[in-house]
């Protein structure tokens, strides 16, 4: 299992490249939770990029919860599951909050969410 990763010269710019690549690698699990992920410096010089751009894409991923950064350990593919979860359950709360501050009532806000759900999966 070695991390595999292409720039093209697409539309898609370098950095969305190289998270929608580690994320995918992760998520299909050719990547496996643990695996320790090369340096941003590393990683720029073998693909020919800028560290800023591998930095970017870096950022977005530990933000996706894909990712983890252990300071001087390195970056490690985070557990799916549980990084998971604590979004969903954040942006849930974010929205209980905003649909009771809006003074919609608890089964407004469930019809809202029972909606959002059938059209994001297609039902």
């Amino acid at each position: 299992m070695t991390l595999k990763i292409h720039i093209d010269d697409g539309g898609v710019p370098p950095y969305e490249q190289v998270r929608a690549q580690i994320s995918e690698q992760a998520r299909s699990g050719a990547l496996p939770v643990g695996y320790r992920l090369p340096t941003v410096r590393g990683l720029a010089e073998s693909l020919g990029l800028a560290a800023n751009t591998v930095a970017k894409a870096y950022r977005a991923l530990e933000t996706d919860g894909v990712i983890e950064t252990r300071g001087r350990h390195g970056t490690f593919v985070a557990a799916a599951g549980p990084a998971a979860e604590r979004e969903l359950a954040s942006a849930a709360r974010s929205y209980a909050e905003r649909a009771r501050r809006l003074g919609l009532t608890e089964a407004e806000a469930l019809t809202a969410v029972r909606d959002a759900l059938r059209a994001a999966y297609g039902e």
